[in-house]
């Protein structure tokens, strides 16, 4: 792999693939938590909107211009970035990354258009509060984080969302996706001296004028410090045939590498997509009492949030619990056993591997490790760094997070 910083400010990487299918990302250090003077949401209408109209494209040309190619084009919005893609045959690839700088230095957001997509957008906002597994995971979050920029929602609020406009997300545009808080990456059966040269080559079309500015190596700049964030228990009856619960609290940092991945060994080993995860061996597969249970973990630039989510009957929520409650306990007090914890990291490595051998997931992380540290992490060093946990390692995570002070929960009947 290669990593580096054009003249430009931009930062990229590229990496030499298996397939005759490429992959390329830009990813930009904005998201919901940089939304302060703005309207609520107005990052992932940005996001939405800016495949709408260039200087150069209309909104048709730029829909069908990877698509003729059997090519795809997609992108999504986080608390912290958004993120444009692309998927294409590594023949396509200039074009491809063309199109995703063209998109964003010089989209136009066309008042039809925008009207449009307008819709569109509180339409999502509509199936989420739909969804009681999703809208009960987001007023979690929300509450949790209440009075600091991440306590925003992605999508914004409906009201909010109808007030944006053309001349506002120009602004946005303009104020926020600059060439210092890009990651342009790209994941090819090419080869990495190739890649990089054209990565550069394109870079430098789109943005003619060198950096003149300092830019920390990645690292983003705290948005305001953490509020107290006080626990809550909160129980609403959404008169709903499912019962969804999420259990959780504030957890290690994107900057705090052992504890962050001590709490990914910990997640995965309490509720992680395996059926053979606790949570779900005994809620599940054992018993039959939910429906689902998983775990989330998110980190960000200052915090993290870490929850257990399950939705089942309400005749089984008290069972669910207590069993929670129960299990969480043990890994708080009891270490696992030598055997166990040697399982639990083949496991999670395992499944890192799987995950990391597909392009388009390495192209993202990649982008998306370069908006933090300024470089990629090689899957050697992260071996290293999960076969160095402990067991003492996990019992002081699971403590931290979920410890009863500051263990927060929401339930929606």
């Amino acid at each position: 792999m290669i990593c580096g910083r054009t003249e430009q400010g931009v930062l990229y990487a590229a990496k030499r693939g298996g397939s005759a299918v490429g992959y390329c990302a830009l990813s930009i250090r904005v998201g919901t938590r940089d939304e302060q003077g703005w309207h609520s949401g107005i990052a992932h209408f940005t996001e939405h909107t800016i495949f709408k109209g260039t200087e150069h494209k209309s909104a048709s040309v730029i829909n069908s211009y990877l698509d003729r190619l059997g090519g795809e084009l997609n992108a999504y919005t986080t608390k912290e970035e958004i993120v444009i893609h692309a998927t294409v045959l590594k023949e396509d690839l200039g074009k491809a990354g063309s199109l995703l700088l063209e998109l964003a230095t010089c989209p136009t957001f066309p008042e039809k258009e925008i009207e449009t997509e307008r819709g569109v957008v509180i339409d999502e906002i509509q199936q989420y509060k739909d969804s009681p597994a999703d809208d009960v995971y987001d007023r979690f979050e929300e509450k949790l984080f209440e009075g600091h920029p991440l306590g925003g929602p992605i999508l914004g609020r409906t009201a909010s969302v109808r007030r944006i406009t053309s001349a506002e997300l120009r602004d946005f545009v303009k104020a926020k996706f600059r060439p210092e808080a890009m990651a342009f990456t790209v994941v090819a059966d090419v080869d990495e001296r190739i890649l990089e040269r054209q990565a550069k080559k394109l870079i430098a079309k789109y943005f003619p004028d060198k950096f003149e500015g300092t830019p920390v190596a990645g690292i983003r700049p705290l948005a305001a410090p953490l509020p107290g964030l006080p626990k809550f228990d909160i129980t609403k009856d959404k008169h709903n045939h499912e019962v969804n619960a999420v259990i959780g609290a504030p957890a290690p940092s994107l900057y705090e590498e052992d504890e962050r991945l001590a709490a990914i060994l910990l997640g995965n080993i309490l509720a992680g997509p395996a059926s053979n995860s606790i949570l779900n061996e005994i809620l599940r597969e054992r018993n039959g009492w939910v429906y689902a249970v998983e775990n989330s973990y998110t980190q960000y630039a200052d915090t993290g949030i870490m929850a257990i989510c399950l939705g089942c009957d309400r005749a089984n929520l008290d069972k669910c619990l207590a069993s929670v409650h129960k299990e969480v306990l043990k890994m708080q007090t009891i270490p696992l056993s030598e055997a166990r914890l040697r399982a639990a990291k083949k496991q999670l490595l395992g499944q890192l591997a799987i995950s990391s051998d597909n392009g388009e997931s390495q192209c993202l992380a990649m982008g998306k490790s370069l908006l933090a540290w300024g470089s990629v992490t090689a899957d050697d060093e992260v071996r290293r760094r999960i076969e160095s946990i402990t067991a003492e390692d996990l019992r002081a995570v699971a403590i931290r997070i979920f410890s009863p002070e500051v263990t927060s929960r929401m339930v929606f009947l």
